[in-house]
């Protein structure tokens, strides 16, 4: 990370939005955009900009998490239906340097303590494949294609602490 500025992990708050959102854009477009065909772009945007979305994390019913530099977010995951996460990206220039890992424990533990499961799914792109896969999740069932949207389904066991 940065040797002057410690990483934060908290809760993103609703002035942080915009920003949040702009992340997952940004890196979508870098990571994602041209390995998904045009629907999926598409969709993804849709999802990401959908006014129901926002309304859903201003009421407290989709999660995020930010990673934090200082004041700049360079990570976020965002967790729906309690136990699904719905959204997880890094900033590009902060890539391999344990923040998705430790946005991952961070969420794992807020699941355990605070809605009270031991398990955890994403439908990992086909770019984060390999990132869940070294942090312990396994397949559910192969890649597929829903409207566009490349995704492998898989879940995680959170352990104990």
């Amino acid at each position: 990370m940065s040797e002057e500025m410690p990483l934060e992990i908290r809760f993103v708050t609703s002035d942080e939005w915009e920003d949040a959102i702009g992340l997952v854009w940004k890196t979508f477009l870098e990571f994602e955009g041209d390995v998904y065909p045009p629907e999926g772009v598409r969709n993804f945007e849709d999802f990401i900009t959908d006014s129901a979305l926002k309304r859903m994390f201003v009421m407290g019913s989709y999660q995020m998490m930010g990673a934090y530099l200082g004041n700049k977010i360079v990570g976020i995951i965002s967790l729906r239906n309690k136990t699904h996460i719905s959204l997880l990206f890094v900033d590009k220039y902060y890539h391999k340097r344990g923040i998705g890992r430790a946005l991952i424990v961070s969420l794992s533990k807020y699941v355990k303590a605070e809605i009270g499961q031991n398990r955890i799914t994403v439908n990992a792109s086909p770019y984060g494949v390999d990132f869940y896969h070294r942090l312990g999740f396994q397949d559910i069932e192969p890649e597929k294609q829903q409207d566009g949207i490349i995704f492998t389904p898989m879940f995680l066991n959170i352990e104990g602490e």
